[in-house]
């Protein structure tokens, strides 16, 4: 019998992340607390620039985003945001999105599999993904759960299942 495998992956929908961050518009615009503070959300490239008069203000805009993430089905952990800035008479906050797994995390994860996973399931790390594979896919299983069990910094996702 052939080998089974699945790769994890860590990638962010772009059209959901959009919807998320089109919804965080209409709820600023529309919310009495972000009347006149000059509070606003918009893509800047490939980064989410925040904006509003006072520090709380911008970091309410952050935590209305980060609602709609979630409730778009986006993990938190595939946000990256900044700290608070100044810039003339705003506040800013820029986040970006991470897409695929850093080589770092990449290690991190094959040697959790390795040390902790059955025995006869075997990892390879190909650019920004991880391949798992093994002859049980009993034994994957237990490494999705094992890795959903897991507090890592990346959201993963478990695709490609053979």
């Amino acid at each position: 019998m052939a080998d089974s495998s699945f790769d994890i992956v860590s990638k962010v929908d772009k059209m959901e992340a959009d919807n998320a961050l089109i919804q965080a518009q209409k709820e600023i615009a529309q919310r009495y607390d972000f009347k006149n503070v000059g509070a606003s959300i918009e893509w800047s490239g490939e980064k989410v620039l925040m904006k509003a008069s006072t520090e709380e203000r911008v970091k309410a805009v952050l935590d209305v985003f980060e609602q709609k993430l979630i409730k778009r089905g986006i993990s938190l952990r595939a946000l990256d945001a900044g700290k608070p800035f100044a810039s003339g008479k705003e506040f800013r906050i820029e986040a970006g999105m991470k897409n695929g797994i850093s080589s770092d995390d990449a290690k991190k994860i094959a040697k959790i599999i390795r040390d902790e996973g059955p025995k006869s399931v075997k990892s390879q790390i190909q650019g920004d993904e991880l391949r798992v594979q093994s002859k049980s896919r009993d034994d994957l299983q237990a490494v999705i759960a094992l890795l959903k069990g897991k507090d890592l910094d990346v959201a993963l996702q478990f695709v490609n299942m053979r």
